[in-house]
């Protein structure tokens, strides 16, 4: 069988030239005798894989020296509840929520401490980012977050909120590596792998050395403290070693491509063809306001549930798979990752284009 076009928004799409070269290397790395899933943590081999996974990440992000990258595991999810945990001096996080995982990491945060939403789009179905221009930043906060590209909703933030001098955690999990970021601007950064740079399992945290404290909430287990893992060069215990070695592969091809500033230019192009079929389309439309449009996740609806279901049923048919739209907003969405080639967009709206065609004649 041939390979769909997988619009997956998580575990998503991974480079072909990559899943290649993980199955060449399966029964034998590098002439180790075995498989990188079977080689120990402490091995001199994957010492070489963690470390290169690393100094390529710094390189395609330009990641400042005073900053340490720690890979872990628990998803982003559990960054909802380490962040408070270690950033926590005042017990005061204001989150802009501008969808599910704000909101949930939102709701965490209040868990360890007080929580403020100083920001939301909930008022309309957080189908656009607010303005982040003036908010009303709580004096004592320990920290500013926002979740940057909202995957169910389809949203981006295009400019950082001001956050007055309070330092700004991101969750960049659906956008990470879609574009060159400037990380000097956060205090920490965090990504699930699954979407733009690997399997599920691992969560890329990059953190600004000054907030790797020893004085975290006193109940912090050892496990859940940035400075367990960043003392220990992310080998305090055994990591998520395969899906590392996985993302590794993912850092060098994104290099090969000419890095960020070539991933977004691609990203751009793949994007402006999905959203310009929807603009012109009689049938089909977006469900954001277009200033905040993502270039990771495109929802879009028919405004008749039977003839969305109809079309993920067609779609699926035809090898474009998981149109789905998230179970909360129902359409459909198109995660059009680094991964997704321009030929999977192209095709993806030649078929969206008949289906428009032939139901609209079943309409008349």
């Amino acid at each position: 069988m041939s390979r769909v076009y997988n619009f997956s928004a998580g575990p998503a799409v991974l480079p072909e030239e990559v899943l290649k070269e993980a199955a060449d290397e399966m029964m034998d790395y590098k002439g180790t005798g075995m498989s990188v899933m079977e080689m120990s943590h402490r091995s001199k081999a994957y010492d070489t894989i963690i470390n290169e996974a690393e100094a390529d990440l710094r390189d395609l992000l330009s990641i400042p020296d005073n900053y340490k990258v720690l890979f872990l595991q628990g998803g982003a999810s559990q960054q909802f509840a380490m962040v408070p945990m270690n950033l926590f001096q005042n017990g005061v996080g204001d989150y802009i929520i501008t969808g599910q995982w704000a909101k949930k990491a939102y709701q965490e945060a209040k868990l360890y401490g007080t929580a403020n939403a100083v920001a939301s789009s909930a008022d309309k179905t957080f189908s656009y980012i607010p303005d982040v221009s003036d908010l009303p930043i709580s004096e004592d906060a320990d920290y500013v977050y926002i979740c940057e590209n909202n995957t169910i909703y389809g949203t981006k933030f295009k400019t950082l909120p001001d956050t007055k001098g309070k330092i700004l955690v991101a969750d960049l999990s659906s956008c990470f590596l879609s574009e060159p970021v400037d990380v000097s601007k956060y205090g920490l950064i965090f990504a699930g792998a699954q979407k733009n740079v690997g399997p599920a399992g691992v969560v890329i945290v990059i953190i600004r050395e000054d907030l790797i404290r020893e004085d975290v909430l006193k109940e912090t287990p050892t496990m859940l403290r940035y400075k367990t893992h960043a003392d220990a060069k992310s080998l305090y215990n055994t990591p998520p070693a395969y899906g590392i070695y996985i993302c590794g592969k993912v850092f060098k091809w994104l290099k090969n491509l000419g890095g960020l500033e070539a991933m977004k230019k691609i990203n751009e192009k793949k994007a402006a063809i999905l959203y310009d079929f929807l603009d012109q389309s009689k049938m089909f439309h977006g469900t954001v306001v277009e200033k905040d449009r993502s270039l990771m996740n495109v929802p879009f609806v028919t405004g008749n549930e039977e003839l969305d279901a109809l079309f993920v049923k067609e779609s699926k048919a035809a090898g474009f798979e998981n149109l789905k739209g998230h179970r909360s907003v129902g359409g459909m969405r198109a995660s059009i990752y680094n991964a997704m080639p321009l030929e999977g967009v192209e095709k993806l709206v030649s078929f969206m284009r008949d289906f428009e065609e032939k139901h609209t004649a079943q309409a008349d």
